[in-house]
């Protein structure tokens, strides 16, 4: 079994030792909760910049956006979960992905409404 850190010139690396964005094990990619500072204060917004971070990060290992079979959506106002969706719609074709979606009471800021975090089977939609 392999590990392999996956980095994007599109995507910021965290700071040294807090955590991975993206690592690839044996073909299977997981996709750390992602945020998108400065998308701006909407659901809508925020939810493009985290899918297309993970569009780069997809990318970078080798897969595309139909690879990930798995994405966990946390939304601070379920009311707006709709938002969501109508990003999600712009990246996902075909079989979508499973998905949960969680209402939690907050998120790492107060401006921040969505984290997405994801699971990407590389190279699964090309079979």
């Amino acid at each position: 079994m392999t590990i392999q850190k996956i980095s994007s010139p599109n995507v910021p690396d965290p700071p040294p030792q807090t955590w991975s964005n993206c690592l690839v094990v044996d073909g299977v990619a997981y996709f750390a909760g992602a945020t998108a500072p400065g998308a701006g204060p909407g659901e809508y917004a925020q939810a493009k910049g985290i899918l297309t971070k993970i569009k780069h990060l997809v990318e970078a290992a080798g897969g595309s956006m139909a690879d990930i079979v798995k994405v966990t959506i946390f939304v601070t106002e379920i009311k707006n979960r709709e938002e969501v969706w109508r990003a999600r719609r712009e990246f996902f074709t075909g079989n979508f992905p499973v998905s949960t979606l969680i209402e939690i009471a907050a998120l790492a800021t107060p401006e921040t409404k969505v984290e997405i975090d994801a699971i990407a089977h590389i190279g699964a939609s090309r079979r």
